[in-house]
């Protein structure tokens, strides 16, 4: 059997099976395409259509790797950690823009998971002081991990529910890309959806628990004038900026994803 042999044999979307051969190969996608009619040892083929059948269930990319690109970074993830999306790089980008690159700065990323906030805000403001906070052991291992990687040691990790174990107050920017989803919404029995942690995908009724907390709490462990950055639902716009507003932060802003959606709402504390 050849490479492509391979690939048209695995029933996936192109990229994912590039994606899962490459990985088996230890190549890159470019040197597939090169090497298409290139034989394909037995053992690696067993090895890519086992991984292609455990994509066919529904495993992501990402957990079947063991790793995902996010802005810039390859980070290491488990099935303890959500995998990094895109929508979430539209909040390190609004973060960055609030976040001083001249000077020292201190910035609390909430339910951090992989660690992608924290450690993409880590590298591209490397006088910040970051704390990276879960209230999952686990997942704080993977971001440790992740850290160690990449080198970056300006990033501390706390294990905490929220704010509930945090004595690291003020802050000049907190973030989060916390728990969105409704309890009952369809989409948590299909797709990738289904394999990851579900603590950190639910948040009650109308998921909207957590972000309540994050912001009621958030005023209060600012500096005056800092800000606060979190992502959201596709539907949560309205209600998020409301719970900024109530809690009295001004400067609110939504700020759309590459497909329109705004999915990040910010304010700076009075």
């Amino acid at each position: 059997m050849t490479v492509g042999g391979a690939l048209a044999q695995a029933w996936l979307a192109p990229i994912d099976a590039q994606v899962l051969l490459a990985h088996v190969l230890g190549r890159d996608r470019t040197w597939l395409i090169a090497h298409r009619d290139d034989a394909l040892p037995r053992e690696a083929a067993d090895a890519f259509f086992a991984l292609a059948e455990r994509r066919r269930a529904g495993e992501p990319v990402a957990y079947l790797v063991g790793r995902r690109e996010f802005f810039g970074l390859t980070l290491a993830v488990t099935p303890a950690v959500l995998v990094p999306r895109p929508e979430t790089e539209t909040a390190v980008e609004l973060a960055l823009e609030w976040l001083p690159a001249d000077r020292p700065a201190r910035v609390l990323d909430l339910g951090t998971g992989s660690g992608a906030i924290a450690l993409a805000l880590a590298r591209e403001r490397p006088q910040a002081s970051v704390v990276a906070s879960d209230v999952s052991a686990d997942a704080l291992a993977v971001a440790r991990r992740n850290a160690d990687a990449l080198g970056l040691r300006n990033v501390a990790f706390r294990v905490s529910d929220w704010y509930a174990s945090l004595d690291d107050a003020p802050f000049d920017l907190i973030a989060s890309n916390p728990p969105y989803v409704a309890a009952g919404d369809p989409h948590l029995t299909q797709d990738d959806v289904r394999h990851e942690p579900r603590v950190a995908l639910v948040s009650g009724r109308d998921g909207l628990d957590a972000l309540q907390t994050i912001v009621a709490g958030a005023a209060a462990r600012l500096v005056p004038g800092g800000a606060l950055v979190v992502e959201h639902g596709f539907d949560q716009a309205e209600a998020v900026q409301a719970l900024l507003r109530a809690a009295g932060f001004t400067a609110i802003v939504g700020r759309r994803d590459l497909a329109g959606i705004v999915r990040v709402a910010a304010g700076r504390r009075a």
